[in-house]
């Protein structure tokens, strides 16, 4: 028995042997397989380690293997950057608990990100590692690379920790002091920092990257010197980026020390954050070289400091404009000035620059605010300034300089002690000018009074006496004006102004109108004498003179002073002939006046009295007995002027000569033809008188009855009475009872609605509507008049026009302006027409026709400048509408000799417009500012021009004078949203410029 259990033990035995053997040389297998694939892993052939470490993991029993394998199959992933890495090391820590390498793994997973850069992963991964089980030299390693990792996650509390650990570390010593340091540095702890890089003795860091922070250090710790030092030794060692930041080191360092000079070269040499500067920067440049008195190099860096809003913009501004009045910019200092003075960062700067704003709004003018604003807000924030005086003195004469002498006015009437008397006398002159040319002349007259009752300067008083005198004029006080006149002339420093030479012919024109003809004889004479250089005016002194000798009887001086104005071969020598003609027939020099009259209708084809020299030629021949003659020239005038007033006076005569030659059948024949084409007229009334007559000698009486009987301007049995209630009615309007002859007319009216005194009632009745402002009233009467051919109709179709083109009502007023050009016979008349006619078809976009008659008015011998502006401002304007520049240009030009107020203002605004367009900034910029000082009341084009200004300073490379205008445009011209609008498309393309090079722009948000 014992032998055959031996015999199965040995079979047992040699069983296990078999099986042994067979497992030995699996794992010889996969121990050789997981040593092939180790040392895959050790060549960084991570892919191939891989796949085979992933076979033994799955095929080996030896959980040592399976283990070890897992472990660096996971290591390989994480290597590979492979999606889901992470996991497998978590699954390998989770499945082996035990393993001697789950403690590896976090450490091996940790450093691996750590070299990479991973750090966030790496602090991960740092985190999970057991300190404990590390030797002494992985702790230190594990201490600087977790610091590191921390230090740059932007945890330098955290990191501090780990660092201070290694500070001793022969390995780690030097760069864990310097990051520590480093950490302190961006805390600003600069004690802290440096006293962490001093302990540093690795001479290679501290070549490599110590001296720039230490420069930068110190220069912040404030010790110039030494970061000046620092930064210079390290410029030579140190890259592009460094050697930008440690010039700015060098340069600020130097600034601080006062030292511009040797600042400027380093402050050049900064190329900024990314390339941009920031408005300190630029400061900094400017204000050395502004210390160095170089104010053009200064200017080009103040004055790229945009939209600043602290202490250093504020010093900026105020030093910009400094530079500016050096380099003899006043409207730019204006600006500048401006800007600083309305930031409160440092209230000395603020006083300082807001009284230098005064004082340059006085001198250049201020296109955002009224320089009495100005100076007056100056006043109430520093009133008891040591300026006061000149503020005060400065706002007087800002009133006058900017023209807003009311505001003077009122401003010296409560404040008498800001000027003396003799300023009082010179504004109060000014104000009434200005109410004069607005026609106020009520208002005006009182305004000199007030300059004569303070009269201190005699030549102020002599031309405060002359302008009463014209207000007195122009309000038909004539007593009045001659009174003022003489005043004038009587005074000595008359004979030094202007108006010296004007006197005389205005006083003659004062007594012509008080019918003092003696005295208008006297006036004219001495104004003719003298020969003045108006020449038109000297020209109507002749004809005046004449009609002054010839309405006193003095026929013989006055037909020798209409041969003066002949000779003189004035525009009028029409009319001097006529009433020379005129005159020769009342000294019964009859044939003469006759040979006069037939000399003028062959000389004089085209003139207005035409018709009046075939009238009275035509008349004198019928005084001469020639009838026939007289006929036919009564003919010619009814063939040839059939609209003129004189052709029912001609049909009337022609009727009148042929019933006192006992022609009744012709004479009927004329009568009714009056009667027939001129029916609201006196002279039908006249014809149908006489024709009564004459039907009464040929006793067909019956047949008179019904002719009248189909007139139904003609109601003979209400003759007296109509002729009563309208003689009632003009007796009240020539009493100067205007409300009762109102009535009276309506009344009239009323009961006479074609009654035999209708057109004049009518007529009359308009007038006086006219003359109280109820011009809606007038109109309706005007037109009555109007439609027919009277001796009224010419006014009373102008007076229509009138009407329409004060309301603006171009629509209703073209066509009856349209007439009033056809018909006129008044000069005046017709180029009121014409310039009407003008403005009324560019209101409606007919720019052609437009320009055609503002070609016709500027064609018109004799306009004043007022009328000649309107012409040229609408080529202008309609040049503008129709894309022609070049001809608006030249019209602009021509209004710009001319004009005043607003239409100045225009001309002015294009003129900088223009050179604007021709790159001419400088010239451009002085049209703008001469806008902006002599016409600030006109803000429309204030804004303009300032929006002009901007872009020529943008294109002169001023950046903060083209930011700045828009910006005020924007702040200070609300009621123009459209001109707003441009400034701030403007503004916006001129900061995204800007801030491509300054980041202090992007950093407001701009």
């Amino acid at each position: 028995m014992l032998r055959k259990k031996t015999a199965v033990l040995l079979c047992f035995a040699g069983s296990l042997f078999y099986g042994y053997s067979q497992e030995s040389q699996i794992y010889t297998h996969d121990q050789r397989t997981y040593q092939e694939a180790l040392a895959l892993y050790h060549n960084k052939q991570y892919q191939a380690a891989q796949t085979i470490f992933e076979s033994v993991k799955r095929t080996t029993r030896d959980e040592e293997i399976e283990a070890n394998s897992a472990y660096y199959a996971a290591n390989a992933a994480i290597r590979l950057n492979q999606l889901g890495a992470e996991k497998l090391m978590e699954d390998f820590v989770e499945n082996h608990p035990t393993s001697t390498k789950r403690n590896a793994a976090f450490m091996e997973v940790a450093d691996y990100f750590f070299e990479t850069g991973k750090y966030p992963h790496a602090i991960t991964w740092y985190a999970k590692v057991d300190q404990e089980g590390l030797s002494r030299r992985e702790k230190e390693r594990f201490n600087f690379n977790y610091g590191y990792a921390l230090y740059s996650s932007k945890k330098p509390k955290e990191a501090e920790k780990y660092l201070d650990r290694v500070t001793t570390s022969r390995t780690y010593g030097s760069q864990a002091k310097y990051y520590l340091g480093y950490i302190a540095y961006q805390q600003d702890d600069y004690e802290g920092a440096n006293l962490r890089f001093d302990q540093i003795t690795d001479q290679n860091l501290i070549d490599e990257k110590l001296s720039y922070y230490q420069a930068d250090m110190n220069f912040k710790l404030g010790r110039f010197e030494e970061a000046i030092a620092l930064a210079k030794k390290q410029l030579s060692k140190s890259d592009r980026t460094e050697v930008s930041e440690l010039n700015k080191i060098i340069g600020e360092s130097y600034f601080n020390l006062n030292q511009y000079e040797n600042a400027i070269p380093y402050l050049a040499q900064y190329k900024g954050k990314q390339g941009k500067w920031s408005n300190t920067d630029y400061y900094l440049l400017g204000y050395s070289y502004y210390k160095q008195g170089d104010y053009a190099n200064a200017n080009q860096q103040f004055n790229r400091i945009v939209s600043g809003k602290n202490e250093v913009a504020q010093n900026a501004y105020y030093h910009l404009a400094e530079c500016y009045l050096n380099l003899g910019k006043k409207q730019e200092a204006l600006n500048a000035f401006r800007n600083a003075s309305q930031m409160d960062y440092n209230a000395q700067i603020q006083k300082d620059a807001y009284l230098n704003y005064a004082r340059l709004s006085y001198e250049v003018g201020n296109a955002y605010e009224p320089v009495p604003k100005v100076l007056t807000t100056y006043l109430q924030k520093y009133p008891n300034d040591a300026h006061k005086d000149e503020i005060q003195d400065l706002l007087v004469d800002s009133y006058i300089t900017s023209k807003n002498f009311e505001g003077a006015l009122v401003l010296l009437e409560s404040n008498r002690n800001y000027a003396s008397k003799e300023t009082y006398q010179k504004v109060a002159f000014y104000r009434g000018v200005e109410l004069f040319l607005e026609a106020n002349y009520e208002g005006a007259s009182e305004a000199f009074r007030k300059s004569l009752n303070n009269a201190e300067n005699q030549v102020f008083r002599a031309k405060a006496s002359y302008w009463k005198a014209e207000a007195d004029y122009a309000m038909n006080q004539f007593n009045d004006a001659v009174a003022g006149y003489l005043a004038f002339k009587q005074n000595a420093a008359s004979r030094t102004t202007p108006e010296y030479a004007e006197v005389d012919y205005n006083l003659a024109y004062a007594y012509f109108k008080l019918r003092n003809f003696e005295g208008a004889i006297s006036a004219f004479n001495t104004y003719v004498e003298a020969n003045g250089a108006d020449v038109e005016k000297l020209n109507d002194a002749y004809l005046r003179l004449g009609d002054s000798y010839f309405v006193s009887r003095k026929y013989w001086p006055a037909i020798e002073t209409y041969n003066k104005a002949i000779a003189r071969n004035i525009p009028e020598r029409d009319y001097a002939a006529y009433q020379k003609a005129m005159s020769y027939g009342f000294v019964d020099r009859r044939e003469t006046k006759i040979e006069e009259l037939n000399n003028f209708v062959s000389n004089y084809p085209n003139s207005t009295l035409r018709d009046d020299a075939l009238f009275e030629l035509a008349n004198s021949y019928v005084s001469a007995n020639d009838t026939n003659k007289g006929l036919q020239l009564y003919d010619r005038l009814i063939r040839e002027y059939k609209g003129s007033s004189l052709v029912p006076q001609a049909l009337m005569r022609q009727g009148l000569v042929h019933y006192n030659a006992s022609r009744g059948e012709q004479a009927l024949e004329k009568f009714k033809l009056v009667v027939r084409d001129f029916p609201n007229s006196q002279e039908a009334l006249q014809a149908v008188t006489t024709a009564k007559l004459i039907y009464v000698d040929l006793g067909r009486v019956n047949e008179y009855a019904q002719w009248v009987d189909n007139l139904d301007f003609v109601e003979v049995t209400d003759a007296e009475l109509d002729n009563a209630t309208f003689e009632s009615a003009d007796k009240q309007q020539l009493e100067g009872k205007l409300d009762a002859a109102i009535k009276g007319y309506e009344g009239y009216l009323n009961q006479f609605p074609n009654g035999l005194n209708a057109l004049r009632a009518n007529f009359n009745l308009a007038q006086l509507y006219f003359g109280k402002g109820l011009k809606d009233k007038a109109l309706a009467h005007f037109k009555k008049v109007a439609e027919g051919k009277n001796e009224y109709a010419e006014q009373a179709l102008t007076r229509v026009c009138e009407i329409y083109v004060g309301k603006n009502n171009y629509v209703a007023a073209i066509p009856y302006l349209e007439k009033l050009e056809a018909t006129a016979q008044i000069q005046q008349n017709l180029t009121f027409a014409r310039s009407n006619l003008m403005k009324g078809y560019f209101e409606q976009s007919n720019y052609n026709k437009t320009m055609e008659y503002a070609g016709k008015v500027l064609a018109t011998s004799k306009i004043d400048d007022r009328i000649k502006s309107d012409a040229h401002i609408m080529i202008a304007r309609s040049a503008i509408k129709t894309n022609n520049e070049s001809r608006a240009k030249t019209a602009y030009a021509e209004v710009r000799k001319i004009a005043r107020g607003g239409l100045a203002a225009e001309a002015l605004y294009y003129d900088a417009y223009f050179k604007n367009k021709e790159g001419n900034y400088e010239a451009s910029n002085a049209a703008a500012q001469n806008l902006a000082k002599d016409y600030p009341g006109y803000k429309e084009w204030s804004a303009k021009g300032l929006i002009v200004m901007a872009k020529n300073f943008y294109a002169l490379e001023d950046a903060f004078q083209a930011t700045y205008i828009l910006e005020s445009v924007i702040a200070n011209f609300g009621d123009y949203p459209a001109l707003v609008e441009e400034a701030k498309t403007e503004l916006a393309l001129i900061k995204a410029k800007e801030a491509e090079s300054n980041s202090s722009i992007k950093s407001e948000g701009n």
